[in-house]
């Protein structure tokens, strides 16, 4: 007998639906990062409510869980100490003759398009602990990002 006289359903040959990848390590947030999360649940739980097809309803399920966890994990991040770069700090920075100001925050706030960068991400990593004045390596240079000023936000 022929396969396709065979085949169950069309539901086998779908791809399989995987939950959203939660970032590896410590789920530390700003306080505005842990309002945003809260905010994100809210309302992707009234989307789920107002969904009009249960595939929609599905994907929504799918983004709440996700939302649900990371605001369950969330952890309010120590204030850096005065002058010193941290999750929270907006740094102002000098990189290949450019001045850049940064903000660095969680996982879920980060938008590099509005100069917020995860605490995880390598620029980031090379800033921390650095003081206004500093030079720091990245990208494998040596005194690459020089550290103009540092404010927490």
């Amino acid at each position: 007998m022929s396969v396709a006289f065979r085949r169950e359903s069309d539901e086998e040959h779908l791809e399989p639906k995987f939950e959203l990848p939660i970032p590896p390590g410590p789920n530390l947030v700003t306080p505005r990062g842990l309002e945003l999360t809260r905010a994100k649940v809210a309302e992707v739980e009234a989307a789920v409510v107002a969904a009009a097809t249960e595939e929609e309803r599905t994907r929504l399920q799918r983004e709440l869980r996700y939302w649900n966890t990371r605001a369950a994990t969330a952890e309010l991040a120590p204030a850096p100490a005065e002058d010193e770069v941290g999750i929270g700090s907006t740094v102002t920075i000098r990189l290949n003759g450019q001045t850049r100001s940064l903000t660095i925050v969680g996982h879920d706030e980060a938008d590099p398009a509005q100069d917020r960068i995860a605490y995880a991400a390598p620029l980031a990593r090379a800033l921390m602990g650095a003081m206004a004045g500093e030079t720091v390596a990245f990208g494998g240079k040596a005194d690459a990002v020089e550290i103009l000023d540092v404010a927490t936000s």
